[in-house]
């Protein structure tokens, strides 16, 4: 009875939090300018009102760049309506329309490589519908300005490190065991790629929000560490949710001189609280829902844009 007490309590916060959002809409629309950047979101029918209170107070704070979207397959036409007059008409991509080629399909592999694909031309930041940009973010528009990649940390001591010095100072994992998650498996194996003869780096980082500088490298810097990762740990382990979270990691890690977002400010909320100075926070999973920090978050991201 307990977790279907839950369950139902999770339902009609999410209810709540999407009665919330939808004052998203009285704001005023996003003005795109074609000047380089690229705010880009991989959204589906359910998260549309979140995804404009994300994309919207981003953008607030950095007034500049265009959207473009992939559809996860869910958006309705009604959606695709409110997107357009939100957003500049955005070029929306269909999620079918992405080829993986060497890489695994679905589990958000799409959307890193049309990332990579769009990155030849423009610097690409990556925004999930589930943050909300608190302040202003002078650290994303210093990396933009410089073009430098940058990631929003997947933990508060997560540095860049080379390969061999990340994997000695994690501990060690069971390969054979089914359970192993993804994510741990190839983490565990990176010091045993070979690539190109570099020096390879690593961060555990977060794909919830990272900026992916103008590079002619295209997708073979993923391509290399997927068809590595087949060898490594086998393409059914390789092909489940949470490899892409590694590969953009390591995209963004052996990029030039990328950014590491201080955590202090840039954060996932982990229900430890939300600091006074915060600049950016990634409401992970149901994490979300505890307490009412997402709920305080998104009014005031909506109240700041009505005072435009």
């Amino acid at each position: 009875m307990s977790s279907i007490a839950q369950h139902l309590k999770l339902r009609v916060k999410r209810w709540r939090h999407r009665r919330l959002a939808a004052g998203i809409l009285a704001t005023p629309a996003i003005v795109p300018r074609d000047d380089g950047l690229v705010l880009f979101s991989m959204i589906g029918h359910k998260v549309v009102l979140p995804y404009l209170v994300a994309v919207k107070s981003l953008h607030r704070h950095l007034g500049r760049g265009r959207i473009i979207l992939l559809d996860d397959g869910t958006l309705t036409l009604a959606d695709r309506r409110v997107l357009a007059a939100h957003l500049g008409d955005p070029q929306v991509i269909a999620i079918d329309d992405v080829a993986t080629g060497p890489c695994p399909r679905r589990n958000v592999w799409e959307r890193l490589l049309a990332i990579l694909d769009l990155r030849a031309h423009h610097y690409v930041v990556q925004l999930d519908s589930d943050t909300v940009t608190l302040g202003p973010v002078p650290e994303v528009v210093a990396a933009i300005d410089a073009g430098r990649s940058f990631t929003l940390l997947g933990e508060g001591d997560a540095t860049l490190a080379s390969t061999a010095a990340f994997v000695a100072g994690r501990a060690r994992v069971d390969l054979l065991d089914p359970a192993t998650h993804v994510q741990a498996a190839a983490e565990a194996m990176l010091d045993r790629m070979t690539f190109q003869g570099r020096t390879l780096q690593y961060v555990r980082g977060c794909a919830g929000f990272a900026g992916f500088a103008p590079s002619a490298d295209g997708r073979s810097v993923a391509e290399a560490l997927s068809i590595e990762m087949d060898r490594l740990i086998g393409r059914k382990q390789w092909g489940r949710w949470g490899a892409e979270q590694v590969a953009a990691n390591f995209v963004v890690a052996n990029d030039p001189a990328p950014v590491m977002l201080p955590y202090d400010r840039y954060f996932n909320f982990w229900n430890d609280g939300m600091p006074d100075d915060a600049a950016f926070a990634h409401f992970i999973g149901t994490c979300r829902f505890h307490g009412n920090a997402y709920f305080d978050a998104t009014q005031r991201a909506i109240a700041a844009l009505l005072d435009r």
